[in-house]
């Protein structure tokens, strides 16, 4: 089985890392060239589900622990 690890970065993306594919609302799978990517958990990335670093600009704080 291939692995994925996913780790929530402290007031920022979730970074994908391993074998995986993201797949869009209707089923389409992305391209994606990369093995490790960083999905947006802020909301206000212009390239989403892909993090392009505005959670610093926005002020974005969330959980980031495991309970």
């Amino acid at each position: 089985m291939a692995e994925c690890t996913i780790k929530i970065r402290e007031n920022g993306p979730l970074v994908v890392s391993g074998s995986f594919t993201v797949v869009d609302k209707d089923g389409t799978a992305y391209t994606i060239e990369k093995e490790t990517i960083a999905l947006c958990r802020c909301g206000h990335s212009e390239i989403k589900p892909f993090c392009d670093g505005h959670h610093r600009e926005c002020g974005f704080e969330a959980e980031s622990v495991a309970r």
